[in-house]
């Protein structure tokens, strides 16, 4: 029998999408004993999440008002959009940002030129494209740094 840890109850994080971003956050929050809840609209996707995770997996999608609600979006201390869409991930940000005022909102951007916009309206962004290119780009001036020796 597995005693259950008590959860920090001054967070509560929402994450929408259960792909493999989302499934290792959700993961990785739940380890750290955060009190997340991740939002996918298959119940298939659930199953990237760790046998060990401690959080609410629930089938719903992020622009619906009435999953959003359900999922208590007005006491969320953050808000995660990692869909494979960004114009999804950019509703589910302003929708958690305008209409529920969450304090923190990140969404997860392929296009990089986007980046920038939706920085300036306040949100957050995770761009995979700008991520990969600032962490090549580390490693190739750690090899020049290195070559020069």
């Amino acid at each position: 029998m597995k005693l259950f840890e008590k959860k920090k109850t001054d967070e509560y994080i929402i994450i929408i999408g259960c792909g493999r971003l989302g499934a290792n956050l959700a993961n990785t929050l739940s380890a750290n004993n955060g009190n997340v809840l991740i939002m996918d609209k298959t119940k298939h996707a659930f199953r990237r999440l760790s046998q060990d995770f401690g959080g609410l997996a629930v089938v719903g999608d992020g622009i619906d008002l009435d999953a959003v609600q359900n999922a208590q979006i007005e006491k969320a201390s953050a808000v995660i959009a990692v869909t494979n869409d960004d114009n999804t991930n950019i509703m589910i940000a302003q929708l958690a940002r305008d209409m529920y005022h969450v304090n923190r909102v990140i969404a997860r951007l392929y296009d990089p030129e986007r980046e920038s916009v939706y920085r300036d309206l306040g949100i957050d962004t995770i761009c995979p494209a700008v991520l990969s290119a600032k962490e090549a780009d580390k490693l190739l001036g750690k090899c020049t740094e290195e070559e020069s020796k």
